[in-house]
């Protein structure tokens, strides 16, 4: 091998850059995900705004969600991210209806990204940050990380951290204006606060992790143990008609 032929760091921290890349991409949607994470409440607010018909923005709001579901399906796409806003927004609908309050229909996503930002901080402080258990799959490392990566491990925590800093920061600023602001006002400001945190927590976990050592490929470790195994077999076979 010349040297033009070895792997350079450069380009190994190319590759997990790449690596990073593609598995945040797909664990979390990248920009079709966003749109169908965002769609459903803004357009929710815009016929709020306009008519101020709570019905009418709620049945708009869950008929661009089932779409997006149906658009998916006949793709035949990953539908986990379009589900998900069909739940948060049916979810929503109910609360709304219930209560005849249009600025309910925002609090069950509200309430969840309380819950989710505590359950960032809960699970690291546990040892467990749950980033790592989200992209562990992913990026087939499963729970490696945990006892084999330090590293990856250490990478996870703060990815973790941040996201739950993020998130509770955003609740900060939401849970008083469910209270003080009237639904129109919570509504844009929620639409507004939907992608840019988010960017933020994925751009802090993309430069965590692409620091941080490689994962371990846990199937590629099983895959090879069963060749193994099967190499030992022939080997004993073959060994046992030489006798005979």
């Amino acid at each position: 091998m010349t040297s033009l032929d070895k792997p350079t760091e450069e380009t190994s921290a190319d590759d997990a850059r790449a690596v990073t890349e593609a598995a945040l991409f797909e664990a979390f949607g990248g920009v079709r995900g966003m749109v169908e994470t965002v769609l459903p409440g803004l357009l929710f607010v815009t016929i709020f705004t306009i008519n101020k018909d709570l019905h009418l923005s709620a049945i708009a709001a869950l008929a661009v969600s089932l779409v997006l579901v149906v658009v998916r399906l006949v793709m035949k796409d990953t539908v986990k991210h379009a589900f998900s806003g069909v739940f948060g927004v049916a979810f929503g609908v109910v609360f709304a209806m219930m209560t005849g309050n249009a600025k309910d229909f925002y609090l069950p996503g509200m309430l969840y990204t309380l819950g989710l930002g505590l359950a960032y901080i809960i699970t690291t402080l546990a040892g467990v940050p749950l980033i790592g258990l989200i992209l562990g799959p992913v990026f087939k490392e499963n729970l490696s990380w945990r006892t084999r990566n330090p590293g990856r491990k250490k990478a996870y925590a703060k990815a973790s951290y941040a996201w739950g800093t993020i998130l509770l920061a955003k609740c900060a600023i939401l849970f008083p204006l469910y209270w003080w602001a009237d639904t129109t006002q919570l509504g844009w400001i929620l639409i507004a606060l939907k992608i840019p945190p988010f960017l933020l927590a994925v751009y802090l976990t993309w430069v965590f992790l692409a620091k941080a050592p490689a994962p371990i490929d846990v199937f590629a470790e099983m895959e090879a143990e069963e060749k193994a195994a099967e190499e030992r077999e022939r080997e004993a076979a073959a060994a046992r008609s030489a006798e005979q």
